[in-house]
């Protein structure tokens, strides 16, 4: 019985979900409103180890094609706490944190449209070998990147649906 209902469940499904209000945020594929924007967003330098694997992470994300319509500006702030303490003083866990603070910026007028913050935290075992250790920081960096680069990139995409912009533009 269930076998034979589930298909019409799956066709009603778009009419329930359009009754609430709920769109598909890429709706239009690759001529939507959110793959114009994001085609269009140029990556400002970012400096630093971090920052260069901040911008990698967009521009993969982004697939800028053509003359940017937007410039995203992206200030990184990358921080190591300590965590777990030992009797002798020494460090046994750590948390890496990453926070983005970015602005979209309309490259034609200068006005910033979008000014939000995005970011993350994972934590590390201090192990006793030194390169282990550092192997472990550098890992977690690269995870973070990914972490708060799709975190930028959903927001943007959220942007461009409300604001509907039109394809092409």
């Amino acid at each position: 019985m269930i076998r034979r209902a589930a298909p019409l469940l799956l066709a009603c499904l778009p009419l329930a979900l359009t009754g609430c209000g709920l769109r598909p945020l890429y709706a239009g594929g690759e001529s939507g409103p959110v793959r114009a924007l994001l085609s269009g967003v140029e990556v400002a330098p970012i400096p630093g180890q971090n920052g260069w694997l901040m911008s990698t992470a967009l521009r993969d994300r982004l697939r800028a094609e053509g003359a940017p319509r937007y410039r995203l500006q992206v200030t990184l702030d990358d921080e190591i706490t300590g965590l777990g303490v030992r009797r002798d003083d020494a460090v046994t866990r750590e948390r890496r944190t990453l926070r983005a603070r970015y602005q979209l910026v309309d490259a034609a007028s200068g006005e910033t449209v979008l000014d939000a913050t995005a970011g993350s935290d994972v934590g590390i075992d201090v192990v006793s070998s030194e390169y282990a250790t550092i192997a472990a920081e550098q890992s977690a960096l690269e995870r973070l990147s990914g972490i708060v680069a799709d975190q930028i990139i959903s927001r943007l995409a959220l942007y461009a649906q409300r604001t509907d912009l039109p394809a092409g533009q």
